[in-house]
């Protein structure tokens, strides 16, 4: 048996999450008016295999969504969960870094509390705090290729949060019909105004709470296999 392991920061060295100064939150309010402005053209599609929200309908759930969708990701959440159970809430796993600081800015007007940190940084506080938001009823968003990648390889953290917090994985993914794509080292997609946003919601995934590692590293292929079966790029 292995118990989920956080990341061991030396702490004599605090990382305090980097934040926006004031043009930082102007531009970060002008995404939010245009992201918001952008969902209201697009053409949503849904495709849920999930079950997590039928079976435990009051229980939090961890997305599993990559980094390269985010774009659209907060306006899934709103559509999707929000239109339907409007006392769900969300927390989000976001960079410490500066341009973590902008997303947080971002999420946070979404009505999106945004838990700072990754392996790089903030690590074994941040799932801590990951952890203390599911137990409060928080849904929990993370990007397992993030924040450096590589593309669509799915880091073990996730499982681990599943494990520790006994809250099941819903992996999801959408293919945009008109899109830009960026060129940086997740190749972001940047929607397109009237663009169709065909979403898939994978069967959710249950995470045992006692595991060897070679059950925990079974599960995270599978995971990423899962979510590479769901994500077209084309």
């Amino acid at each position: 048996m292995i118990v989920p392991s956080l990341p061991k920061n030396n702490p004599s060295a605090v990382f305090v999450p980097r934040q926006v100064n004031f043009g930082g939150r102007v531009l970060a309010r002008l995404l939010w008016i245009i992201l918001s402005g952008l969902a209201a053209t697009v053409r949503f599609r849904w495709k849920d295999e999930s079950g997590a929200f039928e079976t435990e309908p009051d229980k939090p759930v961890i997305f599993c969504i990559w980094h390269n969708r985010l774009a659209l990701s907060l306006i899934l959440y709103r559509k999707h969960v929000q239109s339907r159970w409007p006392r769900r809430c969300m927390a989000s796993l976001v960079s410490a870094s500066r341009d973590g600081g902008m997303l947080a800015r971002v999420m946070e007007l979404f009505g999106v509390r945004a838990v700072r940190g990754s392996s790089s940084r903030r690590g074994a506080a941040a799932l801590r705090e990951a952890a203390a938001s599911l137990r409060s009823g928080c849904d929990l968003s993370i990007t397992p290729d993030g924040p450096r990648g590589p593309c669509y390889s799915l880091r073990p953290g996730i499982v681990s949060v599943a494990q520790l917090t006994g809250c099941r994985i819903v992996p999801v993914a959408y293919r945009l019909s008109h899109k830009l794509t960026l060129n940086s080292w997740d190749r972001f997609q940047v929607p397109l105004p009237f663009t169709r946003c065909d979403v898939t919601l994978a069967p959710s995934v249950q995470v045992p709470r006692k595991l060897g590692e070679e059950e925990a590293e079974s599960i995270r292929a599978d995971l990423e296999a899962t979510m590479r079966l769901i994500t077209r790029d084309d």
